[in-house]
């Protein structure tokens, strides 16, 4: 079995399917593969390791229908067909909860950064900027006993209530399909309604992943319901918020700040004024930028390979 990793991704992985008997090549170049590129070479393979940077579609599917499996680097994968992919019987797996923490450790150091203007103000050293004390400038808001409102409560959302829970005492909602159980018991959490967790919340964070649901959630009419109070973070995808929407509603004061590790579309045009706005942190798509999650992701990413090719059920399948 030939396997194709399509960006340069830690070994980890890779020597577990080496000592499993696979064929494993690797793209070990900076910038991923142009998709003309990847079609090509993923006709000499029989599986690939393929990540968000690739769009994975229909048009690729039928002319790769060879392919005995695409594991996905990473936890989301609404870059992959699975209608197709299914109609063709290709398996598709990914590797889940390899960043739950260091996702949720991304999405606590953006609420703090942005309740207190930290990359703001750091801007304004750079610029020469650091004057006297005035008691009335640069003021940010605190957390304790706060409202948390999470949209998507997954494995990394309930991390990051922990988080806010243990530090601030934060009272924790959530709106999801169905009820976390583990949530609620541990964190007293409560199932709420999309609007109540709007009206309610004074930190709405989104953990849920893209798909034609969740897309542009968080757009005008959202965060109009918003309290003009309230801090929105985004870990997710950037297509969950509507970023021109967003924008404008910090310019109009409709919110009080944003922290994102996600944008739409990525990479974020430098110009884009939320890099200048006094309230708000930007990252750019790190939040499994740990070595633990790195590698992790890796093995997870190289089992479901090895588990096809050895007969074995794929242990993270999701299509």
């Amino acid at each position: 079995m030939k396997v194709l990793v399509c960006l340069n991704i830690p070994d980890a992985g890779v020597h577990i399917m080496k000592e499993a008997g696979l064929e494993v090549v690797k793209w070990t170049r900076d910038l991923p593969m142009a998709p003309e590129i990847l079609n090509a070479e993923a006709k000499k393979y029989d599986a690939l390791l393929t990540t968000s940077n690739y769009k994975i579609d229909s048009d690729f599917l039928r002319d790769n229908k060879h392919l005995k499996i695409i594991s996905q680097y990473a936890v989301g994968y609404d870059n992959i067909d699975l209608e197709m992919a299914a109609h063709l019987g290709i398996p598709i797996a990914n590797s889940p909860n390899a960043m739950t923490d260091a996702t949720a450790d991304i999405a606590f150091g953006l609420l703090l950064a942005v309740s207190r203007k930290m990359f703001f103000m750091h801007k304004t050293i750079a610029r020469g900027e650091w004057q006297h004390f005035r008691p009335q400038a640069n003021l940010g808001i605190e957390l304790k006993n706060k409202t948390l409102g999470v949209f998507g409560l997954g494995t990394i959302g309930l991390e990051f209530a922990k988080r806010c829970q243990g530090a601030y005492q934060m009272k924790i909602l959530y709106c999801n399909r169905g009820k976390n159980r583990q949530a609620e018991k541990e964190l007293n959490a409560k199932k709420v309604s999309f609007e109540e967790l709007l009206m309610e919340s004074d930190v709405v964070s989104a953990h849920c992943a893209l798909t034609k649901e969740t897309r542009n959630t968080f757009n005008r009419k959202a965060f109009e319901r918003m309290k003009t109070t309230a801090i929105f973070l985004n870990t997710a995808r950037g297509a969950v918020h509507n970023e021109t929407d967003l924008i404008q509603a910090l310019k109009n004061a409709e919110i009080w700040g944003a922290g994102l590790d996600v944008t739409d579309p990525e990479p974020m045009d430098p110009d884009n004024p939320l890099l200048d706005m006094e309230n708000v942190a930007v990252l750019p798509h790190i939040g499994s930028a740990t070595v633990t999650a790195r590698n992790r992701m890796s093995v997870y990413a190289a089992e479901n390979i090895v588990a096809c090719y050895t007969g074995e059920k794929i242990p993270y399948r999701v299509a």
